[in-house]
């Protein structure tokens, strides 16, 4: 199989549970064909192991619609990275955080509901310790993105992967 997953069962389970992680361990065993205590013991060895570290929503559309977006670029401290980084990422508007190379060492993206919201993040995010400069970009448009499409493609793949064998 793969570092990942034991076996095809856990291959399987997963599968199901990225196209509803709220379906019940009865209705997975049944869709499976194994017991209910299995599931629910594969589940908790997944989480466990890492391989499962959380879950979450799925939406059909994309959910920063309505939202100001940003592009931010922090230049840091060379000495206080991991420590800015886990300030970040207290932050639920960071949605993204990338280490680059030039004259900046992170690149953010931040969505809020207005610009008041984000101006004020974006305040708290310079007063971080380590952070010695930023630039920000707000987002006038979206022409396109792949990334909510190439979610919704895998997630149908995997459906119908389980239901066809």
């Amino acid at each position: 199989m793969t570092k990942w997953f034991k076996n095809e069962l856990d291959r399987k389970l997963v599968a199901l549970l990225q196209v509803n992680a709220r379906e019940s361990t009865s209705s997975l065993a049944k869709k499976l064909g194994v017991a209910r205590s299995t599931v629910h013991e594969r589940i908790l060895r997944l989480e466990k192991t890492g391989v499962i570290t959380g879950y979450s929503a799925v939406l059909s559309r994309n959910p920063s619609e309505g939202n100001v977006q940003a592009m931010v670029m922090l230049e840091v401290e060379q000495k206080r990275g991991k420590q800015v980084v886990a300030r970040l990422n207290s932050f639920p508007a960071v949605k993204v955080c990338l280490a680059i190379n030039g004259n900046y060492d992170y690149f953010l993206s931040i969505e809020q509901p207005t610009l008041e919201e984000l101006d004020e993040l974006l305040d708290q995010i310079g007063d971080i310790p380590g952070v010695e400069r930023s630039t920000s970009s707000i987002v006038l448009s979206r022409k396109f993105d792949r990334r909510y499409k190439e979610v919704l493609e895998m997630v149908r793949s995997q459906i119908d992967e389980v239901e066809n064998g």
